[in-house]
């Protein structure tokens, strides 16, 4: 059977309303919208608030957000061109509610208590894993506010393990010691002293629901395997899956 005609999960049914070759067009990865409503479900969105987007890549989150959550949305990426992002908020009509900008992670130009929320999806193992960068970034959060990230992980620490298991090493190569357990995010954002509240858990069926969409992804662009495939079919869930993780500022 087709892989395309897996991709409306009963468990995303707001994702399942976006066309699967919009999303591919702006593909960079696993699945952000599944990945996205996963991670919403442990937070509280609503209409109104001012959410940044971080590491947003061609916006597929953003109109996300703006369109199902009613949000105001900031849309930060460092390798993604603003006016290639914006281009697709004005298609998807949401251009008076998401804003594109070229921004550095770890150089933020905004002021304290800019946003109501602070979302990661799929960006944060390029920038986030540092002890110093949760506590920083929750200093962008007015009081109540949330940081939510959705992150590649692992089941067991590479540390713990003592190497990388190869068909992940084929793949993703050093950068595979950013790829965190849930319990190990946990642990770092409760230590920062920065969150009144922290949650993490693996997502259900992470590596499953990845493979799925890499499946679909090759289906649509006529081709037949790829490394990340490669990978996913070698793991079975071994060790690959993705940490959904929360934190409350006061």
């Amino acid at each position: 059977m087709p892989a395309l005609d897996h991709l409306a999960k009963k468990e995303f049914p707001r994702s399942a309303k976006y066309d699967a070759r919009w999303l591919v067009d702006l593909d960079m990865g696993p699945h952000p919208l599944w990945l996205l409503e996963d991670l919403v479900a442990d937070l509280d969105l609503r209409p109104g608030m001012r959410v940044l987007d971080l590491g947003s890549g061609r916006g597929a989150t953003s109109v996300f957000l703006a369109k199902e959550y009613g949000v105001s949305v900031v849309a930060v990426d460092l390798w993604v061109d603003p006016d290639v992002a914006s281009a697709v908020f004005a298609k998807e009509g949401v251009a008076d509610q998401v804003l594109a900008m070229r921004v550095d992670a770890h150089n933020l130009p905004f002021g304290r208590h800019s946003f109501d929320a602070i979302v990661s999806i799929d960006a944060w193992e390029y920038f986030g894993t540092g002890d110093h960068y949760p506590p920083y970034l929750a200093t962008f959060l007015r009081p109540g506010g949330q940081l939510g990230v959705a992150t590649p992980a692992l089941t067991t620490e590479v540390r713990e393990l003592g190497e990388i298991p190869d068909h992940i090493d084929g793949v993703v190569g050093a950068e595979t010691a950013a790829w965190h357990t849930p319990d190990w995010l946990r642990s770092q954002w409760e230590f920062s002293r920065a969150f009144t509240s922290v949650t993490a858990r693996a997502q259900v069926d992470g590596c499953a629901n990845w493979l799925l969409w890499e499946r679909a992804v090759l289906e649509l662009k006529g081709e037949t395997s790829s490394p990340v495939q490669g990978m996913l079919e070698t793991d079975g869930g071994a060790f690959v899956t993705f940490a959904m993780v929360t934190g409350r500022v006061a």
